[in-house]
């Protein structure tokens, strides 16, 4: 048991990143830091999750497997009765706050860990240095499973998108007397193989294809990488801009009354549903290694990142509920309808433009920091040496990227994965909860390291951050819960055999003793 909770100091993870065959180039400043950050929380669901959480959800668990954890503590049995969850209504705002702030307790504690650790590997390195490295490999494992499964939804979603931007463009005056009128790709090559609902294909090549792209770019450097997706977040927020001035003046007061139709229960669930719209800011941890001064940017990265989408998320929702009824807004595309029933057309094509870039850039980052992942779990041992290899003129983890790229983009080719969401939700809370422990940790055990950042009233607000990430983990089905446990059960058939074998802080122990 001493092995497996076993921790690698500081000092020792920081000197093996300084190994000249293992060592990555540091070129990243604070906007592109806070423009990755944002690139990875702001996606196409600032244009749909906001409506769905203000007009409530429609539920009907008839298995257990479908109820929540917490509906199951707090109503038992009568739990698989319920039919829905009401809305916030207009005070989807209000709850757009609330989750700002509870996602601020586990960005604090981020930052301080991010100062402390300029390392790849975000919360699987924190939890090696600070709880020990199963804990470590238990994290590093959930995050290749919140970074994979969330790409191979947006993935999905980017196919279809594209898809039907296609179509209206070729449906255009413009093409009227071509042979291209009405064109769109083939079904057999735009649809997954295997879906729940909807059509299927032989593969969904435009889903594969766009995730070779980006890791094509990913692979050339992280200068590049960072100066593409610094252009796609100008213009997500162009987008959104455009959207919160534009139909600003359309904006109705009578449609705010009542504010707070279900009360403040109304605010909290649209707190649970748009919570997992903030997810991503801890990606902005795995570029650590190759920021140019992470003691200062990587906590300006993290917290720029959640007050930016805060802001940007809050002005949508009260534009939103201010130019149409809550009441209608739980469809697949509230943004785009509202304005479609207003006449705003142009203002409409601009969002399409910004829900697709939106798609884009989120795949980059998330990519990027999956790559990151393997490279940090591959150099500690714990995963197999080729994904720590680093390309000798880009100085990127070229092995890695290209094998994430490829994990990620084969199976949103044959499957519809959307409904696996949840999994990327309860591994991401995961690790929120062991971030938020290791800042307890290190300022009992090393409380006079330097911190390029301190969170405020520790130890409460990372305890704070514990409780309010485990009641968000309460908030998920029975079923996720299980598909966690058997994705775990995966990762320690691979640990055990392979990376408590092949850990390198295993063997430097043993030829220490």
């Amino acid at each position: 048991m001493s092995q497996l909770f076993r921790t690698k100091s500081i000092d020792a993870l920081i000197k093996a990143s300084e190994e000249p065959d293992k060592r990555l180039r540091k070129t990243l400043g604070p906007w592109s830091l806070t423009a990755f950050g944002v690139g990875a929380v702001i996606g196409s669901g600032i244009f749909i999750l906001t409506g769905t959480a203000a007009a409530g959800e429609t539920l009907r668990n008839t298995s257990i497997l479908h109820a929540t954890v917490l509906d199951l503590i707090l109503h038992g049995p009568h739990a698989l009765s319920m039919l829905g969850r009401p809305g916030a209504g207009p005070g989807i705002s209000l709850s757009f706050l609330l989750t700002a702030i509870c996602c601020g307790f586990a960005a604090l504690c981020y930052a301080e860990l991010a100062s402390m650790i300029p390392i790849a590997g975000s919360a699987y390195t924190y939890a090696y240095a600070t709880l020990g490295e199963i804990i470590a490999w238990i994290i590093g494992w959930d995050l290749i499973l919140e970074y994979a499964v969330s790409n191979m939804a947006v993935a999905v979603g980017f196919s279809a998108y594209f898809n039907d931007i296609l179509k209206n463009f070729f449906t255009s005056p413009l093409f009227v007397h071509t042979p291209f009128f009405g064109w769109q790709l083939p079904d057999k090559i735009s649809n997954p193989t295997f879906a729940s609902s909807g059509p299927t294909g032989w593969f969904n090549l435009p889903a594969l294809v766009i995730l070779l792209i980006l890791t094509y770019i990913l692979v050339r450097g992280v200068k590049e990488s960072a100066s593409t997706n610094n252009v796609m977040v100008l213009v997500k927020i162009a987008a959104i801009l455009i959207f919160v001035i534009g139909a600003a003046h359309a904006v109705k007061s009578d449609n705010w009354h009542p504010f707070l139709p279900n009360g403040f229960s109304g605010v909290l669930t649209g707190a649970a549903i748009v919570f997992f719209t903030y997810i991503g800011f801890d990606s902005v941890s795995t570029a650590a290694e190759e920021c140019k001064n992470p003691q200062r940017d990587l906590p300006l990265g993290i917290i720029a990142t959640l007050v930016i989408c805060a802001v940007l998320y809050i002005s949508v929702s009260l534009v939103l509920t201010g130019i149409a009824s809550y009441k209608t807004l739980n469809n697949a595309a509230p943004v785009a309808n509202a304005l479609q029933v207003l006449g705003f057309n142009h203002i409409r094509g601009w969002v399409s433009v910004g829900a697709i870039v939106g798609m884009l850039s989120s795949l980059l980052v998330f990519q990027y920091g999956q790559a990151r992942i393997w490279f940090a779990m591959s150099r500690d041992g714990l995963l197999p040496r080729m994904f720590s290899k680093i390309h000798p003129e880009h100085k990127t983890p070229y092995i890695s990227t290209w094998i994430a790229g490829l994990v990620v983009g084969i199976p949103a080719g044959v499957w519809d994965i959307g409904t696996f969401a949840d999994l990327a939700n309860i591994g991401t809370l995961f690790a929120f909860i062991v971030v938020s422990a290791g800042v307890i940790v290190l300022r009992r055990q090393q409380p006079d390291r330097p911190r390029g950042f301190r969170v405020p009233g520790s130890p409460f607000l990372p305890a704070l951050s514990i409780v309010s990430c485990l009641v968000l983990m309460m908030a998920l089905p029975v079923e996720t819960w299980l598909r966690f446990f058997v994705w775990l059960v995966i990762g320690f058939a691979i640990y055990f055999p392979f990376g408590r074998k092949h850990s390198t802080l295993r063997k430097e122990t043993a030829m220490s003793q």
